[in-house]
């Protein structure tokens, strides 16, 4: 007795579509959950220090104002790997900001 050959794929072709849909969005949805996120969607920094010893300074990220901080952030990796928020305002700052940049051109 033979018996007839059993499909794997859905005889529906919308059925078919509607499963490849869903499993798309599972897998972008479980992406999406693992990604970090690009930038806070608040100011880091709440508070700044004047100024700090430029020897401990690792680098330094300035962040310009947008959508998500309404004012420019200061943000220095010290060598230990602590991060300190900086006043932009600051002369001592500005100095450290000005010769960063410059060490950055000379390379």
């Amino acid at each position: 007795m033979a018996f007839p050959a059993l499909s794997t794929a859905p005889s529906n072709p919308r059925l078919l579509r509607v499963a490849l849909l869903l499993l798309l969005l599972v897998a972008a949805g479980r992406r999406a959950a693992g990604a970090s996120l690009v930038t806070e969607l608040r100011c880091q920094c709440l508070q700044t220090l004047h100024g700090i010893h430029p020897k401990n300074i690792q680098s330094v990220n300035v962040k310009a104002p947008g959508p998500h901080c309404a004012q420019t952030e200061v943000i220095a990796t010290l060598k230990n790997g602590q991060k300190a928020c900086l006043n932009p305002a600051s002369p001592m700052v500005k100095k450290i900001i000005g010769k960063m940049l410059n060490n950055g051109k000379s390379n």
